[in-house]
């Protein structure tokens, strides 16, 4: 017989409780302001010249909500290209080494170089609206966001452990249902705290993008990096202060409401026998989770990916053993073929356009003067690395000093190093110093974080079991650091540091 429970008990089940009406608010609030945002959006084009951007300090609120949204769906698009790139990149060996290497020139290649022409791809998209120009900056805005999160995904599929793909074959699980039940989730700490480092990242080029020319045309989307441009065009020192102040708060806000409720729910997937000591928490994740309006609205979600697992039947993996080795190497042969023929052809024309409109001398000079940037670039990433390995080791191991470290590291990485150059400019010519020698430091200001993040990230993941081994068998000083530390972080650390 069915034993119905008592009538308060279902009525309090029926009531919203005090974090259904939190969510609520939240989300009504986000709805509204993107709303807001995106009645701007499909302004005609000419509103941005009949209200330009102003120094008002009233007007930061505003800016500060349209860059936000531009870099929410800048990392919306960069998850979409990681999820797909990387996988790509990761899964198949021959289109891994051509993609590798083009990701890698991708992200070397500065966003200045060809900014416009990107814009006025996007601008004719949808011509005489703001909503071309707001594509233009989202696609610079991505391009400083998908490079690093890509890498970090690619470094997490390449070192899934035998043991849990072993366990998916068993299962009978499909190739889209081990990457959304196993790879994923086995990559995502690393990815969360690469997409920290991209957000705070883009900061620096949110003033190339939303402030730029196009030929005689120029176009100034209202945004906190329009509004620093601006500053730095007026030399108004009190506008800059109000920018960088009111980037902290945004900071601050998208780390409490997004970052580190991701930090705390992508702890649930760490590889580790044992459970940390002192698990990270989030006020945010705990509506979330407690929200039964929160939980109704994802059930339909939920519901189709668990249906979608069943699109493709189980079915057992080939061996490596039973492939026919003469056709693998004929057609690994034939890819590498391809890839040469591409690349002779691309190094020919290079060289035709080259030589239509640049001397031996210039080809030379460039060449001498490209190895004495990367001479430059080699010797600031090692003292980088010296520097931010040990520390991203020492609060990777922490989690209450990463709780603190985590909003205060996104704020300096996404503190605008062109606000610096004035500064070293002025020492510069004050004690009359060598420039080539102390500009090279402001490369320093934009890469050194991506190390500290993956390592931090690496050191977070390490497993219990391992460090309590190294206790139990007493490594200390240099034989920890040697056997235990830096061997658990060099894949995080190669990461970043290929990225920086």
């Amino acid at each position: 017989m069915k034993i119905l429970p008592p009538v308060a008990i279902g009525a309090r089940r029926l009531l919203p409780s005090q974090w259904d009406v939190l969510a609520a608010v939240l989300v009504l609030g986000a709805i509204v302001l993107l709303a807001d945002a995106g009645r701007q959006v499909v302004a005609p084009l000419a509103t941005l010249k009949t209200h330009p951007v102003g120094l008002s300090p009233w007007l930061l609120p505003g800016y500060a909500l349209r860059t936000t949204l531009r870099m929410l769906v800048a990392m919306a698009f960069s998850l979409l290209f990681t999820f797909t790139y990387a996988t790509w990149a990761a899964k198949s060996e021959r289109a891994g080494a051509l993609l590798v290497p083009v990701l890698d020139i991708l992200q070397s290649v500065p966003i200045l170089s060809f900014i416009s022409i990107t814009y006025v791809f996007f601008m004719s998209l949808a011509p005489g609206q703001v909503l071309g120009a707001e594509f233009g900056a989202i696609f610079g805005i991505f391009t400083s966001q998908a490079w690093n999160m890509a890498f970090s995904f690619y470094q997490s599929l390449r070192t899934v452990p035998v043991e849990l793909e072993e366990a998916g074959r068993v299962f009978g699980l499909s190739g889209w249902a081990r990457f959304w039940r196993i790879e994923v989730p086995f990559g995502m700490p690393s990815l969360v705290w690469n997409m920290m480092m991209s957000m705070s990242g883009s900061w620096f080029f949110v003033v190339a993008s939303e402030a730029f020319s196009v030929g005689n045309t120029s176009i100034t989307l209202p945004g906190i990096g329009s509004y620093i441009a601006l500053a730095i065009v007026h030399k108004d020192l009190a506008a800059i202060f109000y920018a960088i102040a009111a980037m902290a708060i945004v900071i601050l806000i998208y780390d409490q409401l997004l970052f580190r409720p991701l930090v705390a729910w992508a702890d649930r997937f760490r590889f580790d026998q044992e459970q940390m000591e002192e698990a990270p928490e989030s006020w945010m994740l705990t509506v979330l989770r407690r929200s039964q309006l929160i939980d109704a609205a994802a059930k339909p979600f939920r519901t189709a990916l668990r249906w979608s697992y069943r699109l493709s039947p189980p079915k057992q993996v080939a061996l490596p053993g039973r492939k026919n080795p003469f056709v693998s190497r004929l057609a690994d042969a034939a890819w590498y073929v391809v890839l040469v023929v591409l690349g002779l052809y691309s190094l020919w024309r290079a060289v035709t356009f080259i030589a239509a409109g640049v001397t031996w001398h210039d080809v030379f000079l460039a060449t001498g003067l490209g190895f004495i940037t990367m001479l430059r670039v080699f010797v600031l990433i090692a003292i980088a690395s010296a520097i931010w390995t040990p520390v991203g080791i020492y609060v990777g191991l922490r989690p209450k000093l990463a709780r603190f470290v985590q909003p205060v590291a996104q704020f300096l990485a996404a503190f605008p190093a062109n606000l610096f150059y004035p500064v070293f400019v002025v020492a510069i010519v004050t004690w009359n110093l060598n420039a080539d020698i102390w500009t090279s430091p402001l490369m320093i200001l934009g890469t050194q974080w991506y190390i500290l993040f993956n390592v931090i990230a690496g050191a977070s993941g390490m497993p219990r079991d391992l460090r309590d081994a190294a206790a139990n068998f007493q490594l200390k000083g240099w034989l920890w650091w040697r056997r235990v530390a830096l061997p658990g972080v060099f894949p995080f650390y190669v990461t970043g540091a290929i990225t920086a």
